[in-house]
């Protein structure tokens, strides 16, 4: 069985997130999706609490995808590797083609590159500039041909705090914005 790992801070989930999960478990490229919100990101002081972005995604919860809220105490991406490993064989990492700009810093990297990482082509760089800074090419699988949605989380978060919420409908689920306002969330952050 091929078993993605999606791990974020998804601050919140996007149409952009859903848009990616969907295509690789439509497509037939991963049979399972295991979703990972981290407790905290890199460089991100402004996330809502890890009991709420677990709410939202659990909306999307499946047989398929699966919300996993005991792995996010790891601090490192290999370490969630490795703890998955014991139960799956067939990994992929999922990440956007933004990551690869800093992804050979990533701790313990030929750790990850163990397994396969699907780069999800979003924006204009040219990720093969990236991929090919590593010895273990054949570890990258670079999906191009799926519908981008760029949908950036801080100006969720902007729309939100400017009380844009008509703006929002394209950008997030129904679920997700009513979960958002009943809650009160993002109202008080400055990005």
């Amino acid at each position: 069985m091929k078993v993605g790992v999606y791990v974020g801070s998804f601050n919140p989930v996007h149409k952009g997130h859903i848009n990616i999960v969907n295509y690789l478990l439509e497509n037939k490229i991963l049979d399972k999706i295991i979703i990972i919100p981290t407790k905290s990101y890199w460089e991100k002081n402004n996330l809502v609490n890890i009991k709420n972005r677990i709410n939202m995604l659990k909306y999307y919860e499946n047989d398929q995808i699966i919300i996993d809220t005991k792995l996010n105490s790891y601090k490192y991406t290999y370490q969630i590797l490795n703890e998955l490993k014991k139960y799956y064989n067939d990994l992929y990492l999922i990440i956007g083609d933004d990551n690869l700009i800093n992804f050979d810093k990533w701790k313990n990297i030929d750790e990850i590159l163990l397994n396969k990482v699907i780069v999800m082509k979003r924006e204009i760089l040219d990720p093969y500039v990236y991929i090919n800074r590593f010895n273990k090419k054949d570890s990258f699988i670079l999906i191009e041909n799926y519908e981008s949605i760029n949908i950036s989380s801080t100006n969720i978060r902007k729309l939100i705090l400017e009380k844009k919420y008509n703006e929002l409908n394209k950008l997030l689920d129904s679920d997700i914005i009513e979960y958002i306002l009943k809650n009160n969330l993002y109202e008080g952050f400055n990005e």
